[in-house]
């Protein structure tokens, strides 16, 4: 390898793309087309990146299978900084398998790492936190050890572990200093304010206040009954009931809720949980039924009693009741929660991260769009969404992640 290509190289393992061209810029030969489509990728225009990468996977031929690898990693990286989730798990193993035979340790790392971030996006916790365990960063250069304690803070801050998360982004920022690399440095800054932003507001005895994300954790771990608005759930120590598939149910649990320690009328329900402006008696019979079912599935922690008026939600004396309500309301904002990490995101990326049909992703972003809350570019297939992040609030609470019960 001669000294520009080298020389490029290390600029680029420091964060400096615009050295990286300023050696490379004029050349096509295969190695110069693979450190010209990274460059172009860390300034961020990832169309050019990925036709530069694939330019040089078909120049390098056949013979050299661990260049064709390791330009494959990198269009897979460029895939998923550009939120196209598509991409097959296989083909990136089978790269992997060829570094790992080969000898390059670290670039079969790399692509472990880009499986364990893809899964961390789409909620699968238990898988990315088994793959992660197989890698040991001690063994690693300080870029990749970041990469593997911000993926540990991102694990541990989707289970609401805040105390772990703090650990793993002290080491990332601590392996970004000595990596010298201020993109790495810029990531690290921007997990931190997961923690230091409001995730959610509480409701309870008609007043409301945000809370950070270790003060959610404090109230799950409480005595107290917290119907969870952000993940569709009523909970209470480690007893855990969702009601995700029971959207009627939930939204009867949230008005009780959020009336507590007082009563919520019949017209009222009937508004909340089927948008009933007329009410006649198969309103109110269907209300019976719907309660008596809600009662039965809380009854391990809470109760419903009639009243004159209505329904009320009860507790033990000791126990209290809490709404754990979005940052802000807003229809679409499982979607918004995803936009709001800055990156451009497909329709298909975003119904596979949230598990749900694409046409539904699709008519809540045009919803979102015609209030100017997202824009987009890009035509067809091509076609991406993408929106500032929203300021003064995380969005932690709303991502995908598996719940006891589900």
């Amino acid at each position: 390898m001669d000294s520009l290509i080298t020389a490029a190289a290390r600029a680029l393992a420091a964060g400096d793309p615009l050295g990286a061209l300023k050696r490379i810029s004029l050349r096509d030969d295969p190695p110069a087309l693979a450190l010209r489509g990274i460059a172009m990728a860390q300034l961020g225009d990832l169309s050019r990146a990925k036709m530069l990468l694939r330019n040089a996977a078909r120049a390098f031929g056949p013979r050299e299978a661990v260049a064709r690898a390791r330009c494959l990693v990198a269009e897979t990286e460029i895939a998923l900084a550009s939120r196209d989730l598509g991409w097959s798990a296989k083909t990136l193993d089978a790269a992997r398998a060829v570094l790992e035979s080969h000898g390059d340790h670290l670039n079969a790392a790399h692509a472990r790492y880009l499986e364990v971030r893809r899964l961390l996006l789409i909620g699968h916790l238990d898988n990315a936190e088994e793959l992660l365990s197989t890698l040991n960063p001690e063994l690693l250069p300080p870029a990749l050890r970041t990469v593997h304690q911000l993926a540990a803070a991102g694990i541990a801050v989707r289970r609401l572990q805040t105390r772990p998360a703090r650990t793993a982004l002290a080491r990332a920022e601590k392996a970004a200093r000595e990596a010298r690399n201020p993109m790495l440095l810029a990531e690290v800054e921007n997990a931190w304010s997961t923690l230091k932003t409001p995730a959610a507001r509480r409701i309870s005895g008609g007043e409301e206040r945000p809370l950070l994300l270790e003060e959610v954790e404090a109230l799950f771990a409480s005595k107290a009954v917290v119907v969870d608005a952000c993940r569709y759930a009523v909970r209470s120590g480690s007893t855990i009931i969702p009601l995700t598939s029971r959207p009627v149910l939930f939204a009867l649990a949230q008005a009780l809720g959020e009336a507590w320690p007082g009563d919520v009328s019949r017209d009222v329900l009937l508004a909340r949980a089927f948008g009933a402006r007329f009410v006649d008696e198969s309103h109110r019979a269907r209300l019976r039924v719907e309660i008596g079912r809600l009662r039965r599935m809380l009854s391990p922690i809470a109760g419903i009693h009639a009243t004159k008026q209505g329904f009320a939600l009860t507790a033990s004396p000791r126990r209290e009741i809490i709404v754990l309500a979005r940052p802000v309301e807003e229809e679409h904002a499982a979607v918004l929660a995803f936009l709001a990490d800055g990156e451009s995101w497909s329709s298909s990326a975003l119904a596979l991260a949230m598990g749900t049909s694409q046409r539904t992703v699709q008519r809540a972003l045009d919803s979102l769009a015609a209030s100017g809350k997202t824009q987009w570019f890009g035509h067809g297939r091509a076609r991406r969404w993408m929106t500032p992040p929203l300021p003064g609030f995380t969005t932690t609470l709303l991502l995908p992640t598996s719940i006891p019960g589900d």
